[in-house]
């Protein structure tokens, strides 16, 4: 069992930690240190962004709304700003969009208030991924590009990698290969840079769904093989179940939907128990093609359903538009 740290040290620990990318230790310190020492705002944070980054959503979201007041009280708005970009992620994940474009907002409103470029950049990325969630292409861009360039400004190698990985996602739904091509392999090259598992796996899935997407099926299964062993290595199940999902959709193209049907209801299952609405809807597209395609009509149409909905409810109208056309193939 680790032994407790008196505060000042344990946040300082917690920090090195998270910067490493050494998850899960953090989470692990934070739980054994004393009540009054684990609940400051900045212990609260620095164990919410661990959480949210092992994929752990809704402890992420929890400890972040504490560490919000705990900031809002002291009238810190460094920790209140970087508490809000938080909450809006948590937001994202569990697919309440208004909630998290209001919270992206007002973080970005804040970090220019601050003159803050990096937290600016992180709440551009956020709303890039909102605009593009909902199909709004040009935003999306426009904010993927404002957001790399204040990244690239300050030599933020993790910001860069997140949002090469972006574009990489943005410009293979747009049907644009080439220029995802790029993106993927610049994500790649930045996150071998920055030594952290999860973000290398959440780089090298990115690359195995363009390679599905191409064609090139062979290659997505020894890099989904790799993205496997490094989301494993970082204790990311977020990152696992999502590796599943692309797995699925790599079944799907090889014409085997029973191997598709196992890996979209694992992958289904993780991102449900971690509070993941967009990768449970994008599960659910998956099973129901899988079901649809094994001539199981009436599970398809019920995970069809479920899949409708909860993009409807996500205003996913790119993501509900690709599922049919792909359900009428």
């Amino acid at each position: 069992m680790i032994a407790p740290i008196a505060e000042p040290d344990l946040v300082a620990t917690l920090r090195a930690l998270l910067s490493a990318g050494r998850y899960r230790e953090v989470v692990s310190l934070w739980l054994s240190a004393p009540e009054a020492e684990a609940r400051r705002s900045e212990a609260l944070l620095l164990a919410a962004t661990a959480s949210m980054r092992l994929g752990e959503v809704v402890r992420a979201g929890e400890l972040a709304a504490e560490a919000a007041e705990a900031f809002r009280l002291r009238a810190d708005q460094d920790g209140r700003l970087r508490a809000l970009n938080l909450l809006g992620a948590v937001a994202f994940e569990q697919g309440a969009l208004d909630e998290a474009i209001s919270r992206f907002e007002m973080a970005r409103s804040l970090a220019r208030q601050l003159e803050d470029t990096l937290f600016e950049a992180h709440a551009a990325n956020n709303l890039a991924s909102v605009a593009h969630l909902r199909g709004d292409a040009v935003t999306a861009l426009s904010l993927y590009r404002a957001a790399l360039l204040g990244y690239q400004r300050l030599g933020d190698r993790r910001g860069t990698t997140q949002t090469y990985h972006n574009l990489g996602l943005a410009f293979r739904e747009l049907g644009a290969f080439q220029d995802a091509d790029e993106a993927t392999v610049q994500a790649l090259r930045h996150a071998r840079l920055v030594e952290d598992a999860a973000l290398a796996a959440l780089a090298v899935t990115g690359r195995a769904e363009l390679d599905v997407a191409r064609g090139a099926l062979d290659v997505a299964a020894r890099e989904l093989d790799r993205a496997g062993e490094l989301a494993a290595q970082a204790g990311d199940q977020l990152g696992i179940a999502e590796i599943g999902r692309v797995r699925a959709i790599a079944a799907l193209q090889h014409n085997d939907p029973a191997a598709a049907l196992v890996e979209a209801r694992a992958a289904g299952g993780t991102a449900d128990e971690q509070g993941s609405a967009l990768l449970v809807a994008e599960c659910a597209a998956a099973e129901a093609l899988s079901l649809h395609r094994l001539g199981r009509q009436g599970e398809a149409e019920t995970s069809r359903r479920k899949a409708q909905e909860a993009f409807a409810r996500l205003g996913a109208a790119g993501l509900a538009e690709r599922f049919s056309r792909e359900w009428d193939r």
